[in-house]
């Protein structure tokens, strides 16, 4: 298959900086849609695959899976899209599309899910490179219509902070009565809190951070309660149908366990590895509790996230900076010092 050279951003080892590169993208098959990025959002997942965290990256890497652009050109058998659409691009580029989670709309779960960057492209036998770059080529299938009248420029990171909380609301069934907690308020925590908000949910921040009070008030929190300070969490004893926990670190979830309802749920989404110290299984069963994991969403649940997000017209909280800046970006964020989501301003790549 031919190939078009595009200029990215990305890294040819986990110890170097990002810098320019030429990479290959795809021409257009009948169902693929070539997009021209105009933003595309920085995740913690960027950084651990940038740097090898998880031991599987292969390089070079090229990061980026909160993607925002137009459409330049669609094949010939494409029918969602047309060319100068504003649309989106999140965590997954293809699937098998024939297994039984591919089949109930949970594309995320298939065995042969492909990744926006570090999957494999089938049609040029390579591996996928991400959004930090030009263009970027996609089956229409997950290519994302965004609404109309969001802010282009804050959409981005709906697409993986924002599906990768949405996902276990909805799958717990989130609504007007429940009581939820959100344990930190970073890219993810920020994203759980305005929408389980807007779902009508009775919504509590859980934070060690003091400073944190004002703005998890301002974006929607009922209540903020301080998780070092053990008079506070013995008052939440108890509390909460569901907890969503978006600490992308190792950290100890047993003192949260207990703010638990009988029957409820404490949903980790931030962290992937082994817990330390270890979960205590005492007070999970003495009140039937669960402790489970969610992984970003599916193709159509992204898409009832973006159109939930156009009626109430819910967008990020973003610091755009240029791709020039993407290595002092990482630096940042690995100090928490980003309010609360960096976006990639890809005009800035042709610089």
């Amino acid at each position: 298959m031919n190939a078009k050279r595009v200029k990215a951003y990305g890294t040819q080892t986990a110890e170097a900086d990002l810098e320019q590169l030429i990479i290959d993208r795809r021409d257009i098959t009948p169902k693929d849609v070539e997009i021209t990025i105009e933003y595309c959002g920085v995740c913690h997942s960027d950084l651990h695959f940038a740097r090898n965290d998880w031991g599987f990256s292969v390089y070079p890497v090229v990061p980026g899976h909160e993607i925002v652009g137009r459409v330049t050109r669609v094949g010939t058998d494409v029918t969602k899209h047309k060319v100068g659409d504003l649309v989106a691009v999140g965590c997954l580029v293809d699937s098998c599309r024939s297994c039984n989670n591919c089949k109930q709309d949970l594309e995320q779960y298939c065995p042969g899910w492909v990744g926006t960057y570090g999957g494999h492209d089938k049609h040029l036998g390579m591996q996928t490179f991400g959004g930090y770059s030009e263009s970027i080529v996609v089956d229409e299938h997950f290519v994302l219509k965004v609404p109309n009248n969001l802010d282009p420029v804050a959409v981005a990171p709906v697409l993986c902070a924002g599906i990768t909380t949405w996902s276990p609301l909805r799958h717990w069934k989130v609504g007007k009565g429940s009581n939820i907690a959100v344990i930190g308020l970073g890219g993810l925590g920020h994203m759980a809190v305005k929408l389980a908000h807007a779902l009508g949910a009775d919504v509590t921040l859980l934070s060690r951070s003091p400073n944190k009070i004002q703005d998890a008030l301002d974006l929607g929190a009922d209540r903020v309660v301080i998780s070092t300070d053990e008079d506070q969490m013995a008052e939440v004893q108890g509390r909460f149908d569901v907890i969503i926990d978006t600490v992308p670190n190792v950290h100890d979830i047993n003192p949260y366990v207990g703010t638990l309802a009988t029957n409820g749920t404490l949903v980790i989404v931030g962290y992937l590895g082994p817990l330390d110290p270890f979960l205590n299984s005492m007070p999970m069963i003495m009140g039937r509790k669960t402790v489970a994991g969610s992984l970003i969403g599916g193709i159509a649940e992204t898409q009832e996230l973006l159109d939930f997000c156009g009626e109430h017209g819910i967008t990020p909280e973003i610091e755009m900076i240029p791709i020039q800046d993407i290595n002092k970006a990482y630096e940042r964020m690995l100090k928490s010092d980003v309010h609360y989501r960096f976006v990639i301003d890809m005009a800035s790549l042709k610089q």
